[in-house]
């Protein structure tokens, strides 16, 4: 099966410089959307640019990316992702022997070896609120809501959404029925609402810990409160909440 991958670059040239070229080696096409002038350096790695006049969001940019490539599935990973080798190939194995798995992603660690959890339930009204709120700084969520976050699988798992801000395999076909990325979300929650509409037509998604990658995730909405990020943020779960209003009923 072909895949291609799409990159997102928002003034992130010096991370491409480092991601691009682990990336590019594993897949038969790479396209980076730039999203702001200077957001890819003069080295492209083989990649396809395709630049934008005006800032579009994250979804959106992803759906531009992917209508520029032809593979049966799609990688979009982010510049602050870098696969080691053979992780995509895994992905790829695990699809071509799961035709109804929509996403599968790899086990993310972060830059110093240690398990980044990235396969995740979708929100409950309770949890939202102790992740989003200073109650976080009460008690980890990592550690006392393992429901949501899950352990280190060994063994490919399924889950509700994977972190689309990392590195994630998608079906072309799955993501035609949906019709894509929903490019209304700003940033933030565009991933939990791919997984969601997938969920809801029958659509698998796995985790593949025989795929690693590498994730300088700046976590950005976990260690501030009061910052546009976190408007952006609760912006996005009230754009899924009216989407998906029976969430409103999964309180835990």
């Amino acid at each position: 099966m072909k895949v291609s991958a799409v990159v997102v670059s928002h003034g992130h040239a010096r991370e491409l410089e480092r991601s691009l070229p682990a990336l590019a080696p594993q897949v038969d096409e790479l396209v980076v959307v730039a999203n702001l002038p200077g957001s890819v350096g003069s080295e492209t790695f083989g990649a396809r640019v395709v630049e934008n006049t005006r800032p579009f969001s994250f979804a959106a940019n992803v759906n531009r990316g992917v209508a520029q490539t032809s593979g049966e599935l799609v990688v979009v990973s982010n510049p602050d992702s870098y696969p080691d080798s053979g992780a995509v190939a895994e992905l790829a194995r695990f699809a071509a022997g799961h035709p109804r798995a929509g996403l599968v992603g790899p086990l993310v660690l972060w830059p110093d070896g240690t398990w980044q959890p990235s396969l995740r339930r979708f929100p409950t009204v309770l949890g939202t609120i102790w992740r989003r709120t200073p109650l976080r700084l009460l008690r980890d969520p990592y550690r006392h809501q393992v429901s949501h976050y899950g352990r280190r699988p060994a063994e490919p798992v399924q889950g509700d959404w994977l972190l689309g801000g990392a590195c994630l395999l998608m079906r072309r076909a799955m993501l035609d029925e949906l019709g894509g990325w929903d490019a209304g979300f700003r940033h933030y929650v565009e991933d939990i609402d791919l997984a969601y509409r997938a969920a809801a037509i029958g659509w698998e998604r796995w985790l593949v810990p025989a795929a690693v990658i590498h994730h300088d995730y700046a976590a950005v909405v976990d260690k501030r409160f009061l910052d546009r990020h976190t408007l952006w943020h609760a912006r996005g779960m009230a754009r899924f909440l009216r989407k998906h209003p029976e969430r409103l009923l999964a309180l835990r």
